[in-house]
């Protein structure tokens, strides 16, 4: 059957050859009914996706429990009703983790406050997504991948990605964002300083010294041997009196401390794993490879 021209097919005013017949006359009409209403539906009654522009306006600021509520229901068929999920004022090189201990432990998920605020909405729920793909896993005994990124991690990610419109990924690159909170500085004054990747530069959130308590600090002093001296802090951060503690020997309060153990612990786990880790990776110098980003991360807990 020859094709009807397009511009004929959608005026709404085309008229069959005698000869055709009368059934297929009439679904040609109906057709072209159907796709003019089509064209005048009105898009606002169309139903947002999660991650749709107008979220930013109607709902800038969510909150995470309803948001994490909804989601178990819509989308882990409400499996994740024992899980955590609370905000972290103190993960700066992190947006997100999912932590666990064991078969029947606890299962939580936590959120940076500090990155995902200068964030739009859009990266808060797909970070929140993420880490829920991992609590889901975890909670149905379905975490047999070798890797945290898996084939059955990948599975729930683009499930989720197709019905939501969200692009949920393995990781996300906030460099911008941790580096706004990577402001206090140390340079080696030791032949590394001339050397790539780092040129003897650490940057970090909190005042926290180098130090033996660094994995990398052994390797440092048996191929460098210099001495790490701070150059950079924020403004007025001396008078406050927050720079008198004594370098890699600043107090952290019990909550603080569990807090940073978890994180190392588990970034610990993903690096011996993949090089990677559970969560939204945003670590590490925007210049580097992949492998540095890692090691960086690491490096600048």
């Amino acid at each position: 059957m020859e094709e009807l021209d397009p511009a004929v097919r959608g005026s709404g005013t085309w008229s069959p050859p005698a000869a055709m017949d009368e059934d297929l006359v009439l679904a040609l009409q109906l057709q072209e009914e159907w796709n003019l209403q089509v064209l005048e539906r009105d898009p606002a009654q169309e139903p947002l996706s999660l991650v749709d522009a107008s979220w930013e306006l109607v709902d800038p600021t969510p909150d995470i429990q309803a948001l994490f509520m909804l989601f178990n229901d819509r989308f882990f068929w409400g499996h994740l009703e024992a899980v955590e999920v609370k905000w972290s004022m103190r993960m700066t090189l992190c947006a997100g983790i999912c932590s666990y201990e064991g078969r029947g432990g606890m299962c939580s998920i936590r959120l940076s406050e500090p990155l995902l605020k200068l964030r739009p909405r859009k990266d808060l729920v797909e970070t929140l997504l993420h880490e829920m793909i991992h609590a889901y896993l975890f909670v149905t005994n379905n975490d047999k991948d070798r890797e945290g990124h898996g084939p059955e991690f990948c599975k729930h990610m683009h499930r989720i990605n197709r019905l939501t419109g969200a692009n949920i990924t393995v990781y996300h690159t906030f460099h911008d964002e941790v580096d706004e909170y990577r402001r206090h500085w140390w340079r080696c004054n030791g032949p590394c300083q001339h050397k790539k990747p780092y040129y003897g530069y650490v940057k970090r959130a909190t005042n926290r010294a180098p130090s033996a308590h660094d994995y990398w600090w052994a390797e440092h002093q048996k191929t460098c041997g210099g001495t790490y001296i701070k150059i950079k802090e924020p403004e007025s951060y001396s008078k406050k009196g927050k720079g008198k503690t004594k370098p890699g020997k600043q107090p952290v309060s019990e909550a603080e401390n569990k807090e940073r153990v978890e994180g190392q612990a588990h970034q610990i786990e993903e690096l011996n794993q993949h090089g990677g880790r559970h969560g939204t990776q945003e670590m590490g110098d925007p210049t580097e490879s992949g492998d540095r980003i890692s090691r960086t991360m690491w490096k600048e807990v």
